[in-house]
């Protein structure tokens, strides 16, 4: 599977944005746009450059790619098929994107990171209706159940994560989650208020319809 090896820290640098890519890290002194608030670079401190319109919608879907993971033609797939869907572009793109299995795995608290959410279902300790999946990118479906593998190490962890999340993340209504047993339940899809609201999709829509 193809993927951003790079420094993660550098990514959200480069942005002049968190993209919590680090997941605890990101919300203590440690993280590096707290401590370098300037893009990487062996020059050593500067400020961001103008950018163009261009610029601008150029650098929104970096931003988008980065905080979800996926490389530009996967990116480009999922305008494609926003595209043709019935409805708003822009809707619809964040929808399937928020709706990737790892995404879903994600904000339902059960780890800190989307990279860690990838890891835990590459490595098969994820179930979706009983059945071993390690497709990070699979679109969840109304009524989709998914669990983590009894024998799983990690599922304490995940449990224990579930408890201290309590309250603290946004609350999504297009599933249920059970903590007690590690489990998620899609009950609808997601509305156009629990999609994220931090990145333009206007920018990225206008960039691929150039």
């Amino acid at each position: 599977m193809a993927r951003e090896t790079g420094p993660k820290c550098k990514l959200c640098r480069r942005e002049g944005k968190k993209l919590f890519l680090r997941g605890e890290r990101c919300y203590s002194p440690k993280c590096a746009i707290v401590k370098r608030k300037y893009p990487p670079g062996q020059h050593g401190p500067k400020g961001f450059p103008r950018t163009s319109e261009y610029g601008q919608q150029l650098r929104e879907k970096q931003r988008l790619k980065k905080i979800y993971g996926i490389l530009e033609r996967q990116l480009k797939n999922y305008f494609n098929k926003a595209k043709k869907s019935v409805g708003n572009t822009e809707f619809q793109l964040f929808r399937l994107l928020e709706t990737r299995l790892d995404s879903v795995v994600f904000n339902a608290g059960f780890l800190s990171s989307r990279n860690a959410c990838k890891q835990l279902i590459g490595h098969g300790h994820v179930r979706v209706n009983g059945k071993k999946l390690d497709i990070p990118s699979y679109v969840v479906k109304i009524g989709d159940e998914i669990s983590i593998k009894e024998s799983s190490k990690i599922r304490k962890n995940i449990q224990e994560n579930l408890a201290a999340n309590k309250g603290k993340k946004r609350e999504l209504t297009w599933f249920t989650i059970d903590a007690k047993n590690a489990t998620i339940k899609i009950v609808k899809h997601p509305d156009d208020e629990e999609l994220p609201q931090d990145v333009d999709t206007r920018l990225i829509v206008e960039f691929y319809s150039r």
